[in-house]
């Protein structure tokens, strides 16, 4: 299991977001994985590393001013699919070898985030993909693969995370998809990951 935490500040305000930003850096050595505008004009900011540094960065935020944030995450010990996936890595065989995708839907990024990791650690699944996306009104998307069974365990686990925080927006299966459809599944969203072409 990966060493590394995730977490995740969410600020109602650009200028807020920016002054997060600037303080959660300065705390402790963290690699930013996203910083950006998401809708309805919130910024949202992601961030990676060793457990103990992330803890410190995002108790920071959270101690400036808590009226601020309308939404946190820290997940100590992220999967580390989720991680490679929030850093750009795709994992997408040809159609053919493809026997199920999940397909969860949040609408809060955080709950959506913690969602994707529990379906990786519960269910012999693998992560297609994870989308935050400024285009969907701030939420948040992932995609796995696998047999049927365990797809529909990792959309179970992750649906009753999402269900629990009041986010879920909507689960799909799609058993042994088009090979057209594929070719579209994680398309490229407005809001990108650094280094991301």
């Amino acid at each position: 299991m990966s060493a590394e935490a995730l977490a995740l500040v969410e600020l109602g305000t650009v200028a807020g977001g920016l002054r997060a930003l600037d303080l959660l850096v300065k705390k402790a050595p963290v690699e930013v994985l996203e910083a950006n505008l998401v809708e309805p004009g919130k910024y949202l900011i992601l961030f990676a590393g060793g457990v103990a540094e992330v803890q410190e960065s995002y108790d920071e935020v959270r101690a400036w001013d808590p009226d601020a944030l309308v939404d946190r995450m820290f997940l100590p010990f992220a999967h580390p699919d989720l991680l490679a996936g929030l850093r750009g890595r795709e994992d997408r065989p040809p159609a053919a070898e493809l026997d199920s995708l999940g397909v969860v839907e949040g609408s809060a990024v955080a709950s959506t985030l913690v969602a994707c990791d529990r379906s990786l650690k519960d269910a012999d699944v693998a992560l297609a993909g994870v989308r935050v996306a400024g285009g969907l009104g701030g939420r948040a998307y992932y995609v796995v693969h696998g047999a049927q069974h365990d797809v529909e365990a990792a959309i179970e686990a992750g649906a009753a995370i999402l269900e629990a925080a009041g986010a879920l927006h909507r689960t799909e299966r799609i058993a042994r998809p088009h090979a057209e459809m594929v070719a579209w599944l994680l398309r490229r969203p407005p809001f990108a990951v650094r280094g991301e072409a």
